[in-house]
């Protein structure tokens, strides 16, 4: 099963788009386009929908070496 996780790498600025598009195995450039279009639509709410995304999200898990 997978997971809903925001990648480390392949991110623009917080990664819930490059993490929606993994999950759902698309390119993660529809996805920004689809919520680009749809924050200009609704007068800017998907700027608030994205940082609440960006918190509940986790980030990928791994193991941090130093």
């Amino acid at each position: 099963m997978k997971r809903l996780f925001r990648p480390k790498d392949g991110r623009m600025l917080g990664g819930v788009c490059a993490g929606i598009g993994a999950h759902l195995d698309t390119d993660p450039t529809v996805i920004r386009l689809i919520w680009v279009a749809l924050t200009l639509l609704s007068l800017g709410t998907g700027i608030i929908v994205y940082l609440v995304a960006w918190v509940l999200i986790p980030e990928e898990p791994g193991g941090e070496t130093p």
